[in-house]
């Protein structure tokens, strides 16, 4: 049983307890910690995964249509959240097995267990994370440049994901806006030679793009380029 064999005293108001694998927090620091990274976890989700592009991407795409708040934000909120977890369970799968697992049998101390959990999400982000805005974070942070990617630290690693996640997120953006663009050129050009000034535009061409977005099934093949894009 890993039953605590004596307790340390309070150190700054921090107590800790000796078990068979070291000393640890004891339960109220524990419950401290754990509550705070439940509210890290939001930003965490929205920054450090593909939620980041997809959501990006998918209000381009309602912008590009030009149907204001449809979908509504919780929807496409929800169907990002749920692509998400589609492509980093894999990433979760190997946490779990590499390090909560093990954690829990006691193989593995809490430092070990973090040590190896963070070995997937550093194979992800460098994965996604370009060249570019690793160096420009190694400069900021005044480290010196590691002999192989897997020896990058996190907070390098992070926000250089997040840079690179919200380049390729407005690249996929502005691609999927050239179409409807188009569209809207087309259609003012037309109202324009006619003489139909007081009529906007607007109001003529989003029956057309959102036709046209059906008829080419415009979500199947969003979401499918979308998934494709990080493997």
């Amino acid at each position: 049983m890993m039953l605590a064999n004596a307790s340390q005293g309070p150190l700054l108001g921090i107590t800790f307890e000796t078990t068979r694998n070291g000393a640890t927090f004891g339960v109220p620091m524990q419950i401290a910690i754990l509550l705070t990274l439940l509210a890290l976890l939001p930003a965490v989700i929205m920054a450090v995964t593909p939620f980041l592009r997809i959501t990006i991407v998918l209000h381009f795409l309602r912008q590009a249509l030009g149907t204001q708040t449809t979908p509504s934000n919780q929807v496409l909120i929800g169907l990002a959240l749920f692509l998400t977890l589609i492509i980093v369970s894999p990433v979760v799968t190997e946490i779990r097995d590499k390090a909560w697992t093990p954690m829990q049998k006691g193989e593995l101390t809490q430092a070990q267990a973090l040590e190896e959990g963070a070995r997937p999400v550093k194979a992800f982000l460098i994965k996604y994370a370009r060249q570019k805005d690793v160096k420009l974070f190694l400069e900021v942070a005044r480290l010196p440049a590691p002999r192989s990617p897997a020896d990058l630290d996190l907070q390098v690693l992070i926000p250089a994901y997040i840079l690179s996640e919200l380049k390729a997120g407005f690249q996929i953006g502005a691609v999927l806006f050239l179409p409807f663009l188009v569209i809207d050129i087309v259609v003012a050009s037309v109202t324009l030679a006619i003489g139909m000034i007081q009529l906007p535009p607007v109001m003529v061409s989003a029956p057309f793009k959102i036709l046209l977005f059906v008829l080419v099934d415009g979500w199947n093949l969003t979401v499918g380029s979308l998934i494709k894009s990080f493997y």
